[in-house]
């Protein structure tokens, strides 16, 4: 079974830089193909773009991507078992929607989970600053504000697919940074 990188400390993956280059180019080839092929499966194009980022992001990952014989066969397959796994996730909520308890605005926020959260939002806006200009725009405007990807590719005047790249990119980034363990 080929794995994700966990090297870094606290298993932050720090990919191959040629591995990455690779994997760019399988986006700029294909991505638009992956997309559709995952429309098709999931009938919505947010879910898709949202799967095949993900699939990006394993694949980006990889711990020892020269066991993989075809990277673009792989993508597609990691793409496939994901969006497998978002149909599954659907029919369960749809069969059991969340039961949803009244809000006690009563209560305080436990101490902990207030500092742990301040400690982890402190961890993402300096990940963020760490960021190229774009990469770190792109992410904002798409994560944060929740604007599409086709709006964002005409604010910033760059392709659809190089806003996902920096999405892409910016959220690695910030899952390494923020999942980092703290220094003793």
């Amino acid at each position: 079974m080929i794995k994700p990188v966990n090297d870094g400390p606290g298993g932050a993956a720090s990919p191959d830089p040629a591995h990455a280059m690779r994997v760019a180019e399988l986006f700029r080839l294909h991505n638009r193909a992956l997309v559709a092929f995952l429309q098709g499966r999931l009938q919505s194009l947010s879910d898709a773009q949202e799967v095949a980022q993900e699939a990006y992001m394993r694949l980006v990952t990889l711990e020892q991507p020269g066991q993989v014989a075809s990277l673009r066969a792989y993508l597609f397959r990691i793409a496939s078992n994901l969006a497998v796994d978002r149909l599954r996730m659907r029919k369960v909520r749809e069969d059991h929607p969340p039961e949803v308890p009244e809000p006690d605005v009563h209560l305080a926020p436990v101490p902990e989970r207030h500092a742990a959260a301040t400690r982890q939002l402190h961890a993402l806006q300096a990940a963020l600053r760490e960021l190229p200009a774009k990469t770190g725009r792109a992410f904002v405007m798409h994560v944060i504000d929740g604007r599409e990807i086709g709006a964002i590719a005409r604010d910033m005047k760059i392709s659809e697919r190089m806003v996902r790249y920096h999405v892409a990119n910016a959220l690695a980034h910030c899952r390494a940074r923020v999942d980092e363990p703290e220094m003793p």
